[in-house]
């Protein structure tokens, strides 16, 4: 039997704004992304990239077209729909996000908040245990100022990893951080997510991390070019 993508998207458009002001921002994207594959989606600034990541993050409404997120249609999804597809979605940006009046532990135990089945002191030991996984084990209780770029970004992975995610969206991870960390945290990220079985998904203009790939996806001007052609060999 073969095995079904994890993200499934066919025939995909997508449009800002209405009537006169209607523009079409997506055109005609197709792109299949299986279980445990690791892709980055490369492209100018404007050409899309962003906006792709959304929809298939659940974070907008797909216009016409079929998304399909672990096999449930995203298309005309309801916003409760839209919130269940981003409970098996872990996020990482460019701008790690943290809350500056929490702790590392606190920022990470956040990535549980939609998951209810878990206590409080599941939460807790959870968060823990993702940051040790990160190398930030003796700084949990660091606020966001006292950690350097590296850390922080390190904290937003363990945020996004700490629930099991099916599938991880980066958009721009590495955007601010200097050539060692970038490396460092996208090794993270690959090794974390080959041990989760989890799927990625980044959004990069850094063209130092491209070999962490099994897949590079080129956009412009909306449009995907090669999406299932541009294969990483393995050095």
């Amino acid at each position: 039997m073969l095995e079904s993508p994890v993200i499934e998207i066919k025939n995909l458009d997508h449009f800002f704004g209405k009537g006169q002001l209607k523009k079409q921002v997506l055109f005609d994207i197709n792109l299949d992304i299986m279980a445990g594959e690791v892709i980055i989606l490369t492209g100018p600034s404007g050409s899309g990239k962003t906006t792709l990541l959304t929809l298939i993050g659940g974070l907008r409404s797909v216009s016409d077209g079929s998304l399909k997120l672990l096999g449930k249609e995203l298309c005309n999804a309801s916003g409760k729909q839209l919130v269940e597809a981003r409970r098996r979605i872990g996020y990482i940006f460019q701008a790690h996000n943290l809350h500056k009046s929490l702790t590392a532990q606190q920022n990470v135990q956040m990535g549980l908040e939609l998951h209810r089945e878990y206590s409080v002191g599941e939460m807790r030991s959870k968060s823990a245990e993702m940051l040790e996984f990160v190398g930030l084990g003796n700084r949990s209780n660091y606020y966001p100022e006292d950690l350097s770029g590296g850390q922080k970004q390190r904290v937003a992975i363990a945020r996004a990893l700490v629930s099991h995610p099916k599938i991880v969206l980066a958009d721009e991870p590495t955007a601010a951080l200097d050539k060692k960390s970038g490396r460092d945290v996208v090794n993270l990220m690959q090794k974390l997510a080959k041990e989760q079985g989890c799927t990625i998904l980044m959004v990069t203009h850094d063209n130092r991390i491209l070999d962490i790939a099994d897949r590079i996806v080129h956009m412009e001007d909306g449009q995907l070019s090669n999406a299932n052609l541009q294969l990483v060999t393995a050095g």
